[in-house]
């Protein structure tokens, strides 16, 4: 069966691994004309790691990653911790699968790797999709025609793919935008921070952690904002700026923004939940599907999920079977994502609740969870293995 793969994100190439392991003729179609370095840090949880070593992919994705012990939860005016959850190696004898953290690029390379350089078509701009009863089509910038039987739709949050199916449909400004940097250790090595640190205050948090093995301090500072902000990985800030958006955090966190110089600047958008992903012989995957918050962590992990799982169900699959094979990949996956976009809202939300009674409600809450579950208010979603029920 020949599958047509729109996008060469995460989860794109993710899914053209998982379709090529289901034993189908892939092409992977990207408009760039090539794969750079965009974006920073990323974390795998083991939802996703899961995933990544069925593929035979683990192996070579830790090489690149570092595996912090814990993450420390602090306030933001002094530093002072609220309470810390267990990340490193109790994680992996508990959910079977490791925690990783480590540069988007690197991921991307070993994923990158693994397709075949004929499968991969670079600056390949897609301008549309049509489809019939025997199979769907590709039309590029070029004039050209792709024929398949299945086009999967990976072309990210601002999916032109998902207004072609169901729509005019924008996303959804968050009201939250981000400044991120990466720091050399070097720059950073007299500041006595924790290996892998939440922050929380009024209306902003930061995040801080290690990539390449220490090499890089990962930092992304988050804030609340009605002046909404581009939704972009290269536009920057204005000079000092982040360092006057965080004005009486904890010295370390300034210093942190300071060194940083012109920081990175993208406004946090989202995807509205669709009742269904796919039509006939198309679908949505990732972040044209399911956008959502980062405040979890598990945008890029509910893409590799997604990408399991329309393997799994195309396992097998004759070329008339595609439409109920999508219907069943929807059916698995879409209430799951939908979940984890609300849950990661809301803990944007208790991330920025204001000084007083409500923090304080907030760090008890976090206390006691330690007490319960030393893994964390995030760590539901660990055991998910998409693939036992497929």
């Amino acid at each position: 069966m020949r599958a047509i793969v729109v996008g060469a994100g995460i989860g794109g190439l993710t899914a053209t691994l998982s379709l090529r392991r289901a034993g189908h003729d892939v092409t992977l179609v990207e408009q760039s004309r090539r794969l750079s370095e965009i974006g920073a840090g990323i974390q795998l949880a083991p939802n996703a790691t899961r995933v990544l070593r069925r593929l035979n992919l683990l192996d070579a994705v830790a090489e690149h990653a570092t595996r912090p012990s814990h993450v420390s939860f602090r306030t933001w005016s002094d530093g002072s911790e609220i309470c810390r959850y267990v990340i490193g190696r109790d994680v992996e004898e508990e959910f079977g699968a490791p925690y990783l953290q480590l540069h988007r690029a690197d991921l991307q390379r070993v994923l990158v790797a693994a397709v075949p350089p004929r499968s991969l078509h670079l600056a390949t701009a897609v301008v549309g999709i049509d489809q019939d009863d025997k199979g769907a089509r590709v039309t590029t910038a070029s004039g050209e025609r792709l024929d398949a039987d299945l086009v999967v739709a990976a072309d990210g949050i601002r999916s032109a793919a998902r207004q072609w199916l169901f729509g005019a449909d924008e996303a959804v400004f968050s009201h939250t935008a981000a400044y991120r940097a990466l720091l050399p250790a070097a720059e950073v090595a007299d500041l006595d921070l924790p290996e892998y640190a939440v922050w929380l205050g009024p209306n902003r948090h930061v995040v801080h952690y290690w990539l390449r093995h220490g090499e890089l301090l990962n930092v992304v500072a988050v804030f609340v904002t009605d002046r909404t902000a581009q939704e972009s990985w290269t536009a920057r800030a204005e000079p000092g700026e982040q360092v006057r958006t965080f004005a009486g955090w904890d010295p370390r966190v300034l210093t942190l923004l300071d060194r940083a110089g012109q920081d990175f600047r993208y406004g946090i958008h989202t995807r509205t939940p669709l009742s269904r992903w796919n039509a006939g012989r198309v679908t949505l995957l990732g972040d044209s599907a399911h956008a959502m918050v980062p405040f979890q962590a598990q945008g890029a992990a509910q893409a590799v999920m997604d990408a399991a799982v329309l393997g799994d169900c195309l396992t097998g699959a004759a070329p008339d079977e595609v439409p109920d094979a999508l219907d069943r990949y929807v059916r698995r996956r879409a209430p799951a994502a939908t979940a984890v976009q609300a849950s990661s809202a809301r803990a944007g939300h208790d991330y920025h609740v204001p000084d007083g009674p409500e923090a304080e409600q907030r760090n008890a809450r976090l206390v006691a969870l330690a007490a319960e579950n030393r893994f964390g208010p995030h760590s539901a979603a660990w055991p998910v293995d998409v693939l036992a029920d497929g």
